[in-house]
């Protein structure tokens, strides 16, 4: 259905921002904006609070709940939506109804922005193209390998042919890391994909926010090697992996300390499959800095990572990462500031961690090219590159529109 709607054409040059005004509004459809803390949702808010900042007022759709992780940027419009079975933590958008399909037309977007392939963003591609208005996909997990976590991985096939006929009834999509820009490249849609990095706050994610009096209140030994893991506590996160990589390493005769920082439906399960790991749920602010600061080394066996906030916020605090072996990790993890593993390859990711435990001085060299690698992000910076896609693909409609008005001016002079 969507592969026969016209694609808004791409510039070959980029615009000049100082003459491509921003867009006066944008309608942004998330799955989930604030009602649970992950990395989408906070570069969707860090990017409309940027927007906003500079004069674009942004009206968000998404699911909500009545005890939201934080204060939203932006105005935000409840949708309908049910919980996810299996994954109750999470809120399946419904669709548009009647009523908000009124409010997106009454709000006149310039930029339609949708950030999750749900019913609600389909839906908001539907109506943009009712409206006559660009939309912009953004990427921001890896949604095809999550079926093999929960026991439904036939369906992966019918799940990439609805994300093509997503991103394909898009005008341009935004991807966090150049590996994946190939990925869509090759796959047909170079002309339309442009990259949206990621930032980091280095205040809050600094090697001078380890505590050790901290760790020390947490039942931790100065010598300790403490292992993190950081994130939401899913399955397509890794914990069960996490779990085998310390037990392995630590029966080899490697003693290390599991920490781990987050929240989800998997703590009870991990809280007894590792009993001796320090579990603080889920931190914010200074607590959170703290706690990341305060560890050795960070894994993070998440195969679903579009980019890998939790990485980049590891390396900013000085940790060196072991990383599965994809484009999210590729991307980070260069020049030094931690090792890879392929994917189902746990004897490479135990050597990796037991290597980086063993030898401190490699932990420390890790360490710091880990934080001066992480100087390369910033949230402006990376919202800054939104801003270049709206402002190319809005000059580009406005020359379109000049090219129709002047053929019709001609065609009624001739």
């Amino acid at each position: 259905m969507f592969d026969t709607l016209r694609p808004f054409r791409r510039l070959a040059t980029r615009p000049n921002p100082a003459t491509v005004p921003l867009p006066r509004r944008v309608a942004l459809f998330s799955g989930n904006y604030n009602y649970l803390r992950d990395g989408a949702n906070q570069a969707l808010n860090r990017l409309v609070a940027y927007l906003e900042r500079r004069g674009t007022e942004v009206r968000v759709y998404s699911p909500t709940s009545d005890t939201p992780a934080f204060e939203p940027a932006g105005t935000l419009v409840s949708v309908p939506s049910v919980r996810i079975p299996g994954r109750g933590d999470y809120r399946l958008g419904l669709g548009l109804s009647a009523e908000l399909r009124r409010d997106v037309r009454a709000f006149r977007p310039d930029i339609v922005h949708v950030s999750a392939p749900d019913w609600t963003g389909t839906a908001a591609q539907r109506l943009a193209r009712t409206i006559d208005v660009p939309v912009v996909a953004s990427l921001h997990t890896r949604f095809e390998t999550y079926a093999q976590f929960y026991g439904a991985g036939l369906i992966r096939p019918a799940m990439e042919r609805h994300l093509d006929r997503f991103y394909r009834g898009s005008d341009t999509i935004l991807v966090p890391t150049a590996p994946i820009a190939d990925e869509f490249t090759e796959k047909g849609f170079g002309d339309r994909t442009r990259l949206w990095g990621r930032g980091v706050d280095r205040d809050q994610f600094s090697p001078e926010n380890r505590n050790l009096a901290w760790r020390r209140s947490h039942g931790f030994q100065d010598d300790d090697v403490v292992v993190l893991f950081f994130g939401r506590l899913v399955r397509e996160k890794g914990p069960a992996l996490f779990a085998d990589i310390v037990d392995r390493v630590t029966t080899s005769g490697v003693a290390v300390r599991p920490l781990i920082v987050g929240d989800g439906p998997e703590r009870r399960w991990l809280s007894k499959r590792l009993p001796n790991a320090q579990l603080l749920g889920s931190l914010s602010g200074e607590e959170l800095g703290r706690a990341v600061a305060s560890a050795d080394i960070f894994v993070n066996p998440s195969i679903t990572e579009a980019f890998g906030n939790v990485t980049l916020e590891a390396m900013a605090s000085g940790l060196p990462s072991v990383c599965v072996d994809i484009p999210s990790g590729r991307n980070l993890l260069r020049k030094g500031t931690g090792m890879f593993y392929s994917v189902g390859d746990i004897d490479g990711a135990v050597t990796a961690v037991r290597r980086l435990a063993v030898f401190s001085d490699l932990r420390s060299t890790m360490s710091r090219a880990a934080r001066a690698a992480s100087e390369d992000y910033s949230w402006d910076r990376a919202s800054a590159m939104v801003t270049d896609a709206y402002h190319a693909l809005l000059s580009n409609d406005d020359a379109r529109t000049g090219e129709t008005i002047g053929s019709l001016n001609r065609s009624v002079s001739g």
